[in-house]
């Protein structure tokens, strides 16, 4: 018997040294409005979805991330053009690592966050 959910992915949790920073900085990145989330057993910051109950978001928490691009990779949906959010990751303080690269289901970069995560951003 095989394993097949619907999502695998149920969410994704990103460690930042400084949550207010990590949420300026994924804020202007993805032009969306992070904000932060004291309910649980830790501060957290959700990156929202169109429709929670069935969106796989994920959220910032104050963590220690992995050294510099060692850990996974989280892929993220534009919100506009590819090249425009790349611009805006070198304007907030992160760094675009490749050149965009297509695949068929779209194209795509990789980058790293102000405290060194692994992230992609994605342009169908």
């Amino acid at each position: 018997m095989s394993f097949t959910p619907e999502h695998f992915t149920v969410w994704a949790e990103i460690p930042v040294s400084d949550l207010d920073n990590a949420i300026t900085f994924y804020g202007k990145v993805f032009d969306m409005d992070l904000k932060r989330d004291e309910t649980g057993p830790n501060p957290m910051a959700m990156f929202p979805t169109a429709d929670p109950t069935k969106g796989i978001a994920g959220h910032l928490y104050e963590g220690k991330p992995s050294a510099e691009g060692s850990g996974p990779t989280v892929h993220f949906a534009c919100p506009d053009t590819l090249e425009a959010t790349m611009g805006r990751v070198n304007d907030a303080g992160g760094r675009v690592l490749s050149d965009i690269i297509t695949i068929p289901a779209g194209r795509f970069a990789y980058c790293i966050d102000p405290d060194g995560n692994s992230i992609g951003l994605f342009s169908t």
